[in-house]
């Protein structure tokens, strides 16, 4: 703790404040505080649901503009994407007993040969941050760990990352095995890594190449709100 005499008191603070005060912690990545603040706020008879919204997602909503504006960078935005898990632990468990509405499901994982996973794990971190269930199947993962992930977990979204050039091609390889085996129009798939662009994105039959984590949030809230609407009025 600082030696300062300005030490917030949260309990102290009135809902709005405090919700105010949780996007600055979870700016700096304060874990313990954040973890504090979802406390009080349930203690307060705020539904599971709306603290998430409301102070994490709003929280993580301005963490996510400042990397992707360049404003914040990898570290920092790890730092926050841990201190928002700190309160998703508590919120989680509540937020399933509530049957509270979900953003989306999203599959991730970084392809076959390759071992790179910061970056998957700053999407996959920010994802969750964004109110998204998040299931990461990490690094090297062959055709089949995607497909068993597909059936098994049934997301809205698949996500392949590849740091080499050399992995790169492998994720046609996935959405070709989707095309054979039909179901590849049943999930959106987004692309995403340093060697990547727009043009391969598109070549090897994606949906989106994300440049990065902020994008990803944006390009994945942006298909599955158009998926769910096509899906009302089909």
């Amino acid at each position: 703790m600082s030696e300062d005499q300005d030490d917030i008191i949260l309990s102290e603070l009135d809902d709005d404040e405090l919700v105010q005060q949780m996007f600055d912690d979870l700016y700096d990545g304060l874990k313990e505080e954040i973890e504090e603040g979802v406390n009080i706020l349930l203690e307060r008879g705020w539904a599971p649901y709306d603290v998430l919204t409301k102070a994490l997602v709003g929280g993580m909503t301005i963490v996510g503009k400042d990397f992707r504006d360049g404003i914040l960078f990898v570290p920092e935005v790890l730092l926050a994407a841990n201190a928002m898990k700190g309160g998703m632990f508590i919120l989680k468990p509540l937020l399933v007993e509530t049957g509270a509405p979900r953003v989306g499901k999203m599959v991730i994982g970084t392809v076959k040969g390759d071992i790179h996973d910061i970056g998957k794990n700053l999407v996959a971190m920010m994802m969750e941050g964004a109110g998204f269930e998040v299931v990461d199947l990490g690094i090297n993962n062959p055709v089949e760990n995607y497909l068993n992930a597909l059936e098994t977990e049934g997301p809205d979204i698949l996500g392949m990352s590849a740091l080499l050039t050399t992995t790169m091609p492998y994720m046609k390889v996935v959405i070709d095995t989707m095309i054979e085996q039909g179901i590849r129009d049943d999930y959106i798939v987004l692309v995403g890594g340093a060697p990547l662009n727009e043009e391969f994105g598109k070549a090897i039959g994606a949906d989106a190449y994300c440049r990065d984590a902020a994008v990803a949030v944006e390009t994945a809230k942006e298909w599955v709100g158009r998926k769910h609407n096509q899906g009302a009025t089909a």
